[in-house]
């Protein structure tokens, strides 16, 4: 087994497949997992790495939502809004800690969201925790007021969420598990109040704009706001009947609304990956199938992405996704290229997910070659 010189290296793990051996195969998730380093802004090279962890786990496919729901009066849910519990904010986290054996997880947004939703299916049995922002959600796990959180990284239409992707790399958390889940969009209105009485509509934008075509056909303004299921809030705490929210299920039961439409996107397979981050990793094994994702940059020179694509292709190991994002912390490289000035590019991470553990010596012989070329892993 090769002995890496490496970077701070960072890098997730997760199993494909298909059988419900494990305790965790019953949560719908797959293993991942980021390694903690000193700091991940040090781009020196550094003299020894931490091994990784992966677990083995299978996903559980979501039951499509039928045409129709019928919404019961609040029951088991929230009935007066007072009562909801509010997000955590920065302020917050002096106040609160996680204690007893019940896990506490947290996501952003409120009651409702979409988020809370994956937290219950990877959890559930949890303790959902809101929390206004991504961020307040990893300081959440890092400060010991929860024990995970459960936050989108990529959408099948919308994409990725690349603020979840810089977070991960300023924060030392580590993931753990992936959940995920089918979207379904649905029109809510107050009781009694058909769609074609609403004038204006309130949702996430990303949520609106995976809904155009029918917003469009039924006239309906719409209107920004932060979340989903705060869009839901808002048309129950104010009561106008011409407003609508696009939300969840989940959130017309928790606030008392009706649902006008469901299933109303675009584009009827439309699913988001939620990432299970954590305090301490887990260890990888080779006994089952995993994917592993590592992000890095580059140094300058022809041909230099194709030679750090291919450590993975001498060693028999398929690539499953690359994706590519300027760095924040210096945007622009300046290259001597030309006889008559300095040229100026912007400066790359690359994101790839490979099919194989950071158990395997192929991996960990394939991180090294790498290495001759990235200036950070």
């Amino acid at each position: 087994m090769m002995v890496l010189k490496t970077a701070p290296i960072l890098v997730y793990g997760g199993v494909n497949n298909n059988k419900n051996n494990t305790p965790d195969s019953k949560l719908g998730v797959s293993g991942f997992v980021f390694c903690r380093r000193p700091s991940f802004f040090n781009f020196k090279v550094q003299r020894d790495w931490e091994c990784l962890s992966q677990r083995a786990i299978t996903h559980m496919k979501d039951e499509i939502p039928s045409a129709t729901t019928q919404i019961t009066p609040a029951g088991g849910f929230y009935r007066d809004l007072n009562s909801l519990p509010k997000p955590l904010s920065a302020a917050d986290f002096s106040a609160a800690t996680s204690n007893g054996k019940e896990v506490h997880v947290a996501y952003q947004g409120v009651p409702g969201a979409y988020s809370e939703a994956a937290a219950l299916k990877a959890y559930p049995n949890c303790e959902t925790v809101p929390c206004d922002l991504y961020e307040a959600a990893f300081k959440a796990v890092e400060l010991w007021i929860v024990d995970k959180a459960v936050l989108p990284i990529e959408n099948s239409v919308g994409g990725s969420i690349h603020r979840n992707y810089d977070l991960l790399l300023r924060h030392r958390l580590h993931i753990v598990g992936e959940v995920q889940l089918v979207v379904n969009h649905c029109l809510l209105g107050l009781r009694g109040v058909r769609k074609n009485e609403l004038k204006r509509v309130l949702s996430h934008p990303q949520a609106l704009d995976q809904c155009e075509t029918t917003l469009n056909e039924l006239g309906l303004t719409r209107v920004s706001v932060d979340d989903t299921a705060y869009a839901a809030q808002i048309v129950a705490s104010e009561g106008v009947r011409e407003t609508g929210a696009v939300a969840s299920v989940r959130a017309a039961e928790i606030y008392g609304l009706d649902v006008l439409a469901e299933r109303i996107q675009d584009e009827s397979d439309n699913i988001t990956r939620f990432l299970i981050l954590a305090r301490e990793p887990i260890i990888p094994g080779t006994d089952k199938p995993y994917t592993t994702s590592i992000v890095f940059s580059l140094e300058e020179g022809p041909g230099i992405l194709f030679k750090a694509l291919a450590v993975f292709a001498l060693r028999d190991i398929n690539l499953s996704k690359i994706e590519s994002r300027p760095q924040k912390m210096r945007p622009l490289r300046v290259v001597d290229d030309s006889n008559w000035a300095n040229a100026t590019y912007f400066d790359y991470l690359f994101y790839i997910d490979f099919e194989a553990s950071m158990a395997e010596p192929r991996a960990q012989s394939a991180l090294g070659h790498l290495q001759e070329f990235a200036k950070f892993i």
